[in-house]
């Protein structure tokens, strides 16, 4: 995908060269001489207004074939000082997305020309190859299609003195595609992606970089007592599935990281059935486990000297004959009973089961990924991702990677009065359903009952897995979020 190659002055006949311009006194560098090499047509054409160098301005200049490249793309980067690694990334989506308007397969960065003090040269060609991969995202529907062969970007050539940019095109191109698998998987409707398919994509990128992988049956599930998976899957014909899949970084299976990721692969909401506005979109309701199959495809690519497990359980909640109803009282694998309140509040169940599980499996360490509740939107919005945690400390490392990915991340309180919710039931050891009050909260802490004293951080990505416009990263719909955060972390984390 990336040729790198120096030096800048050696620009070989290119179609389309994407440069980076700041709003400074007079151009300089690599600029400059292009500049010289113009006749001074940029700096007239920046006073005059017809070229802007603000942030994320994009404009296309045609060179009438006076240098060696016949089309320049400039970038607007606003000033040196105040670029940061969110900006310039969402300046490298921008410039892609306006090259991909002309159905190019090829194109060519000067990108020395985008440096500042603030973000470091692997960092920067990071976010560059990171931006490339995702920013022209397109799903492949199911739209009846033409015979014409679409063009897509193959080759960018890399110009670039700096020798650490090579390993951040190699980490953003890992990124980027772990964050397309996931928006894939997120986008693909219900029929398509059953329990089953699930698996199977899991098995797919397990095989692809050599994991040990599980996929354990209901009849399994049955046998260990998974109650919480068992019940929500009662009510769909399509059998559950509980994948577990290993990556070994280091020669001993210990300290283990469990990246376990909610699979609803479509959520009616069973017997409390969801308003039929926009049900469609409960497709995404496997967000979760889309996350940690990003993280996991990533991951594989990168080898970090880790030990991670990606745990999926995944099911169906729909509403036949069997399905569960509001007052059953079912066993997790844990051996705590709950009481069903609202068979809507079904991914903390399978949720439950899924990381009893990792902890019997050996996982030291607990981060869990869900669209687990309606209540996280009206209290952070669509842009920010819940977190509860039992361990602040644990929680750090996830904020720093949060933050370091720019992915917005917000930790919730976990107050004693919102535990004793969950204890409010008359016939069983838990309440699966509190009601509306904090109900973002009392939804993570339930699941956080049972990852116990194991160090757990809950992600709530409700209202970030799904996006109902575009971005400089990626048309509307499936944002692939987390992705990132899981990444960087099970990378830098140090058990």
């Amino acid at each position: 995908m990336f040729t790198i190659k120096h030096p800048w002055n050696a620009i070989e006949q290119e179609e389309v060269l994407l440069v980076g311009l700041f709003q400074e006194p007079k151009l300089s560098g690599v600029m400059a001489v292009i500049d010289e090499q113009l006749q001074g047509h940029i700096t007239e054409l920046i006073k005059d207004g017809d070229l802007s160098n603000k942030l994320k301005s994009v404009k296309k200049l045609n060179t009438l074939n006076q240098i060696g490249t016949k089309r320049i793309y400039f970038a607007g980067l606003g000033k040196r000082d105040e670029l940061t690694y969110d900006r310039v990334r969402n300046t490298f989506g921008r410039a892609v997305q306006e090259i991909s308007k002309e159905k190019r397969t090829h194109f060519s960065i000067l990108l020395d020309t985008f440096k500042s003090d603030q973000v470091s040269m692997e960092k920067l060609a990071h976010a560059f190859s990171e931006a490339v991969g995702t920013s022209a995202y397109q799903f492949e529907n199911y739209k009846k299609k033409s015979n014409e062969p679409q063009k897509r970007l193959e080759q960018v050539t890399v110009y670039t003195e700096n020798s650490e940019a090579e390993a951040g095109l190699t980490s953003g191109y890992a990124y980027a595609k772990g964050i397309n698998l996931a928006r894939d998987l997120v986008n693909t409707p219900a029929n398509l992606l059953t329990p089953t398919d699930l698996a199977a994509e899991a098995i797919d990128v397990a095989l692809e970089y050599g994991m040990e992988y599980e996929i354990l049956e209901k009849e399994d599930m049955e046998k260990l007592g998974m109650g919480g998976i068992l019940a929500v899957s009662q009510g769909s014909d399509q059998p559950p599935k509980l994948i577990t899949v290993k990556y070994q970084g280091r020669k001993t299976w210990d300290s283990v990281v469990a990246l376990v990721g909610k699979g609803l692969t479509f959520d009616a909401g069973g017997y409390s059935i969801k308003p039929a506005l926009n049900m469609h979109e409960m497709k995404s309701d496997m967000g979760g486990s889309a996350a940690v199959l990003g993280a996991m495809e990533a991951i594989g690519r990168l080898k970090p000297e880790i030990n991670v497990m990606f745990v999926i359980p995944s099911s169906e909640n729909l509403v036949n004959g069997s399905a569960m109803k509001p007052g059953d009282v079912i066993t997790s694998l844990s051996g705590k009973t709950i009481e069903v309140r609202n068979t809507d509040a079904e991914g903390r169940l399978i949720l439950a089961d899924a990381i009893t599980y990792a902890k019997e499996q050996g996982a030291a360490f607990i981060v869990d990924v869900a669209t687990l509740t309606g209540g996280v939107l009206v209290a952070l919005g669509d842009c920010t991702t819940g977190a509860l945690t039992n361990d602040e400390n644990f929680y750090e490392h996830i904020k720093q990677s949060a933050s370091d990915e720019a992915e917005l991340l917000w930790l919730l309180p976990s107050f004693q009065p919102f535990k004793d919710m969950l204890k409010s039931s008359d016939v069983a050891d838990l309440n699966n359903a509190t009601g509306r009050l904090g109900h973002a909260i009392t939804g993570g802490l339930f699941v956080g009952e049972f990852a116990e004293k194991t160090p757990w951080v809950h992600l709530d990505i409700a209202g970030t897995a799904y996006s109902s416009k575009a971005s400089e990263l990626g048309p509307k719909g499936a944002t692939g979020v987390m992705v990132r955060t899981l990444t960087t972390f099970v990378r830098n984390f140090k058990a």
